[in-house]
């Protein structure tokens, strides 16, 4: 296992980060995801810590908050030093039926975050991350809120999720404007079928030196190799119920033919190809992994030893390649000069 900084901070995390969202689900939503109960909990957990993982994310609204409890619960039942895992959890989504128990105002921060110690069982938060953009709520108000909870000793480091280049950066902005504790990471979307984060984001996140942490790599189970091209989505399959993130098919089956492929000349599985294609991008800081089972986790961590060649990486990019959009072609056309100078050609 490798250990990577985050963002700009002196924090390192594992390149592999356990999720939480199969944990306790009992709903029609959550069921279709995970059900694992708390000895199969633990089982992941331990799974986990003992091939290096030192990171491990969830959510509030994961399971109607009972993934923060059978995780804090694990890691009490298995003695797991608290300063040896960096623990980050999520603030957005609605916790309770009343009107201000749902996005990033101060009132509903500061709620959320106490509750969210409650079941996690601990005294603070490694890394506090805003779940989704609020349309409500004055950028400003979060940031300051967020920052508070950073002075009071109750969350370490503020994170992002699921926010536009454009967002990311006015809140960064005001961040430095008002001396308050900034987004050190995004936590994005991102696979081989579905690269849409490259077109700004990535910059972005490169040019700021953020953090990137992936969540569903293998686009919600369609790259785990039981999904191609003139195939049923298989019984009982999460895709077969719950079809999400959304994916251009055609694109997809282009790269799992590739990796079919290659995952049959490398000895590998699909699924650790597409996993190993997301830890060869450099921007990407850890890759979040969901599992039912202790070998389902196994065969995921495997792509840690996978290495692809620069042939392997050139195939996977020609056959996921981004169809060009403006102003991304633009600035590649006019930007040509100044790049060959830049490299000592001209």
């Amino acid at each position: 296992m490798r250990y990577r900084k985050l963002g700009k901070t002196g924090l390192f995390v594992s390149e592999f980060c356990l999720g939480t969202m199969t944990f306790g689900g009992k709903d029609e939503f959550w069921g279709a995801i995970g059900k694992l109960e708390p000895s199969e909990v633990d089982r992941l957990v331990r799974k986990a810590v003992d091939s290096g993982i030192n990171f491990f994310d969830t959510a509030d609204v994961y399971s109607d908050g009972q993934a923060e409890v059978l995780l804090g619960g694990s890691l009490r039942r298995l003695g797991i030093p608290r300063e040896e895992v960096v623990i980050a959890t999520k603030v957005f989504g609605e916790t309770a039926s009343g009107p201000n128990s749902r996005g990033l105002s101060r009132h509903h921060i500061m709620n959320a975050v106490r509750e969210s110690l409650s079941r996690l069982g601990l005294t603070h938060i490694d890394l506090y991350q805003v779940h989704g953009f609020d349309p409500a709520t004055p950028v400003e108000e979060t940031l300051r809120a967020l920052d508070d909870l950073v002075r009071q000793g109750l969350v370490r480091y503020v994170g992002v999720s699921n926010w536009a280049a454009w967002q990311v950066m006015k809140a960064r902005g005001i961040s430095e404007r008002e001396s308050l504790s900034r987004f050190e990471s995004l936590q994005a979307y991102y696979t081989v079928a579905g690269r849409d984060l490259e077109r700004e984001i990535l910059p972005m996140l490169e040019e700021e030196e953020m953090g990137l942490l992936v969540w569903s790599p293998l686009a919600g189970g369609l790259l785990s190799g039981k999904y191609g091209r003139g195939l049923a989505a298989p019984a009982g399959s999460r895709r077969s119920s719950f079809d999400f993130p959304p994916v251009d098919l055609a694109r997809a089956y282009d790269v799992i033919d590739v990796m079919r492929k290659m995952a049959k000349e490398l000895q590998v599985s699909v699924a650790q190809v597409a996993l190993a294609w997301l830890l060869h991008q450099s921007s990407v800081t850890s890759v979040i992994l969901g599992a039912k089972s202790e070998e389902q986790l196994a065969e995921n961590l495997g792509a840690s030893r996978v290495r692809l060649s620069p042939d392997d990486l050139v195939a996977l990019d020609r056959s996921s390649a981004l169809t060009p959009e403006y102003p991304g072609w633009m600035l590649v056309r006019q930007g040509e000069y100044r790049r060959k100078q830049l490299a000592g050609l001209e």
